[in-house]
């Protein structure tokens, strides 16, 4: 079986076990992005995944590069990239993308037990840990606080999955209407 064929096989099963997952993405037939734990936990992690021409007898690339991961030190970034290469090692010349990505999530405790979140400039200048927590909630709920400029301009930004709101072009039909009459002659 050539490398192409063992490809699509394994983009097939993919497919076909996360359908309908929002923690799988496929940005491509041989680039994913998997997330590792929930959107608003504090150790969930963002892998990217491509496959080169000759893959699984040769390493996926692995990276931890999006903007979802700018929180995660360097050091735990390279730990956690170190601990997939390993299990990578383990799986070379098999399809390994659905064991990999499990075994992130079995494991996301292990990965992330030395991360600490990075904050702010203003809150690592901080003396004491007492005060820490406190400037981090004062940072959350001046997040909250949002200016009418802001507001207008969340009006047209989409839902949590991308898609517009129900309804966002509905004024626009209207005007379409007024200015045909709305019904067709014939």
């Amino acid at each position: 079986m050539t490398a192409n064929e063992e490809q699509e096989m394994e983009l097939e099963a993919l497919r076909s076990i996360y359908e309908g997952d929002d923690c799988f993405k496929e940005l491509s037939p041989v680039s994913f992005q998997f997330r590792v734990g929930d959107h608003d936990e504090s150790k969930s992690f963002l892998l990217d995944v491509s496959w080169p021409e000759t893959y699984p007898e040769t390493a996926p690339h692995l990276s931890l590069d999006a903007f979802f991961n700018n929180r995660l030190s360097a050091e735990t970034k390279q730990f956690i990239i170190s601990k997939l290469q390993e299990q990578v090692e383990v799986n070379l010349g098999t399809a390994m993308m659905y064991t990999l990505f499990e075994w992130a999530k079995e494991n996301q405790e292990m990965l992330m037990e030395n991360h600490q979140p990075v904050m702010s400039a203003v809150t690592l200048t901080s003396n004491t840990d007492t005060n820490s927590p406190v400037s981090v909630t004062k940072k959350k709920e001046k997040k909250e606080q949002l200016t009418k400029a802001q507001k207008r301009k969340m009006i047209g930004r989409t839902d949590n999955k991308g898609e517009l709101p129900r309804g966002w072009n509905w004024v626009d039909v209207i005007k379409h209407l007024s200015k045909t009459g709305g019904k067709e002659d014939g």
